[in-house]
């Protein structure tokens, strides 16, 4: 018998704990409402994330501590930072604390505040509101998303640059104009080339802060070589959304890799600061947002993203993995 058989909720994926009579008669028959997995997962936890408020209210009122930590948060945690603010709601009827401390300092009310419902809670002035730096990271977090929109990103390469614009992207690449023919076939069917033949083959967009660089079929402005040209006095983030292992992020300053097999858009880490946490938080799940932002860029729409670009270019063969 698996774990999750034996805890009572086999079969169980993520749109299950949606079904409140079926996690109703899973926990009358036995379900346990401590433990999910043989990982000793948390069902309260995976309701706050992916079930709805009816769900988390049942399980709430079943468990012995609404407060209980998994990998060292609450489930009301991470109900703020997924956004699911009905279930963060519904947590806080039953008595989840949203002055509980998690990453960084940070508790899951005020944190909140920098979120799109700001008034989620009511902290009754329990906790001090966000600073006037913390507030204008939470203003742009909204305003670039919102600019850029509904996204579809897979498979995109992407080189975010503060500091410089696509002319002078394009001169520390030593990159060349590519044949606008071929690039018209290559964005016709992607898939009729072998990558190798379109690797080296950019497009480049000047954006208020910086410039990005952009290979929609593939991973080729993530390649190190080219943070390490691109990022001189400067910071670059790379970005492949690998359709294989999701997306894949990297930070280069001044030449020098900082950052390697990172998850833009993948939420906050204990380990960040205070600072790092807020930032996570407010791109959580917008990693094109999050890769554009973190270089200090500032685009009004999508165009640097999904072209055209202002530039096709053509980069030098040479070895792009070597630093």
């Amino acid at each position: 018998m698996t774990g999750r058989d034996a805890n009572g909720w086999t079969g169980m994926d993520y749109r299950g704990w949606q079904d409140h009579e079926d996690v109703t008669r899973r926990l009358d028959a036995g379900a346990d409402p401590e433990r999910w997995g043989a990982g000793g997962s948390r069902p309260l936890h995976r309701a706050a994330v992916f079930g709805s408020p009816e769900v988390v209210a049942e399980l709430a009122r079943r468990v012995a501590d609404v407060d209980a930590l998994e990998n060292g948060t609450t489930a009301l945690w991470e109900a703020v930072v997924a956004g699911r603010t009905e279930n963060a709601r519904a947590l806080a009827a039953a008595g989840a604390d949203p002055e509980w401390a998690g990453y960084g300092g940070w508790t899951p009310g005020r944190l909140s505040l920098a979120g799109p419902e700001p008034d989620l809670f009511d902290l009754s002035g329990a906790q001090p509101g966000l600073s006037q730096a913390e507030r204008a990271v939470a203003e742009e977090g909204r305003r670039l998303i919102a600019a850029l929109g509904d996204l579809y990103y897979d498979g995109l390469g992407l080189a975010a640059v503060g500091g410089i614009d696509a002319e002078e992207a394009i001169r520390r690449l030593e990159a060349t104009p590519a044949d606008g023919e071929l690039i018209e076939d290559i964005l016709a069917d992607p898939f009729d080339y072998d990558l190798d033949e379109t690797l080296r083959l950019v497009g480049v967009t000047t954006v208020p802060g910086g410039c990005v660089v952009t290979q929609p079929w593939g991973y080729g402005p993530s390649m190190p070589g080219i943070h390490t040209r691109l990022s001189a006095g400067t910071v670059s983030y790379g970005l492949y959304a690998n359709p294989k292992s999701g997306n894949q992020g990297s930070i280069h300053r001044d030449g020098v890799g900082e950052g390697w097999d990172l998850h833009p858009g993948g939420g906050p880490y204990p380990e960040e600061s205070p600072q790092e946490v807020l930032f996570s938080y407010v791109y959580c799940h917008h990693a094109v947002a999050y890769s554009l932002a973190y270089a200090g860029l500032r685009p009004t729409d999508a165009r640097a993203v999904l072209g055209p670009p202002d530039h096709w270019v053509e980069l030098p063969d040479r070895d792009y993995w070597a630093t």
